[in-house]
């Protein structure tokens, strides 16, 4: 059996953003919350096709840092998939649909200085 790796916020995010193009997640963004929030070390933004791989994605990455780390990520919102919260503690995970992304904008939020895409 594999010991577990050590957990930390560097290393859970690089399983992260990992995990999110293993499962073809589209428009990763992560955004260093350091100095800016108590909620979190960063906070990753992605976007799935439809409901169920949004909710593919978020499944997949929960299990994969449980196996991997022993980690139990809070999940909230797989019961519709247009945004679902996959919240370790260090990194805080947002998978939306391309709509309910584009609706929420919360890149804008957290990035005041970031470019708007159109």
């Amino acid at each position: 059996m594999n010991a577990l790796k050590t957990a930390t916020s560097e290393t859970l995010l690089a399983a992260v953003l990992k995990s999110l193009d293993d499962d073809k997640a589209e428009d990763i963004v992560q955004i260093n919350l350091r100095g800016k929030s108590e909620m979190g070390d960063y906070m990753v933004i992605a976007t799935g096709r439809s409901s169920r791989q949004v909710t593919a994605i978020a499944e997949k990455l929960a299990d994969r840092l449980k196996q991997e780390f022993g980690v139990i990520s809070k999940t909230e919102g797989k019961e519709t998939g247009d945004w679902v919260l996959v919240d370790t503690g260090d990194v805080i995970v947002h998978i939306f649909r391309p709509e309910v992304r584009e609706f929420y904008q919360l890149e804008k939020m957290w990035q005041p200085g970031a470019a708007t895409v159109s």
